[in-house]
C-alpha cells in the first residue's frame, strides 16, 4: 500500500530535504486533523492479505512481477519477489461487511491464484513458509523498487552495518543472523485496517 519513491537520500543535504518533506506532511495532516478534514460519523475497515508464491514443490517463486503483470487491481508488490499483496477495498463497518469483506478476499486471492498458475507458480497462504531457506531472503529476491532498496540501506545504516539477529524460541528454536532486510520477508499476514 506504500507509494513508490524516485530516490534515496545518498548525501547530508539529500536527507535534509527528505526531512524537511517530511515535516511538511506532518504539518499537513496536523492541518487537516485541526480542520476536521477528516470523514466522521462513519467508520470504515479494510484489509490486505499478504501471499508467498511457490513453485510446484512449495518452494519460493520469485514470479511477483510476472503475475502482477496478468492481474489487474487491487494488487501491489511486497519486499520480496516471492511475495504479493491483495488490498480489499475499504468498506463502511456495519451489518455484513466482514461477510462482504471474506467474500472479496476469496474472489482477490482466487484471481491472483489463476495468474500464479499461468506463470507456473500457486499462491500460499500462511504467516512463515516452511520451505524457505537463507538462500532465499537474499537481495537477489528483493522486489526491484527504489523504496525496498532504501529501505535495506536506512536499516542497515541505523544499525551501523551490525547484522540483524533473529530468535525464535519453541520446540523448534532458530537463532540466525542476517545482514539485510529481507528476513522480513519471511512472514505474511492478513491484516485489517479500520
Amino acid at each position: 500500500m506504500g507509494q513508490d519513491i524516485t530516490g534515496q537520500a545518498r548525501t547530508p543535504a539529500d536527507t535534509r530535504a527528505f526531512t524537511k518533506a517530511l515535516l511538511r506532511d506532518i504539518r499537513a495532516l496536523e492541518r487537516m486533523l485541526r480542520d476536521r478534514a477528516f470523514e466522521t460519523g462513519v467508520r470504515r475497515i479494510g484489509a490486505e492479505q499478504e501471499m508467498f508464491l511457490v513453485n510446484e514443490a512449495w518452494r519460493p517463486l520469485s514470479a511477483a512481477l510476472d503475475v502482477l503483470e496478468e492481474v489487474q487491481g487491487p494488487y501491489t508488490t511486497e519486499l520480496a519477489l516471492y511475495n504479493l499483496e491483495a488490498n480489499v477495498e475499504p468498506r463502511v463497518l456495519e451489518g455484513r461487511c466482514f461477510r462482504d469483506m471474506e467474500a472479496r478476499l476469496d474472489e482477490l486471492v482466487a484471481h491472483a491464484r489463476d495468474a500464479a498458475k499461468r506463470m507456473g507458480a500457486e499462491i500460499a497462504l500462511t504467516g512463515i513458509l516452511p520451505t524457505l531457506s537463507k538462500s532465499d531472503v537474499t537481495l537477489e529476491n528483493i522486489t526491484p523498487r527504489t523504496r525496498y532498496h532504501a529501505l535495506n540501506e536506512a536499516f542497515a545504516k541505523a544499525r551501523g552495518g551490525e547484522p540483524y539477529k533473529l530468535r525464535i524460541q519453541g520446540s523448534d528454536e532458530l537463532h540466525t543472523e542476517h545482514q539485510s532486510v529481507m528476513l522480513e520477508s519471511c512472514n505474511t499476514s492478513f491484516q485489517v485496517h479500520l
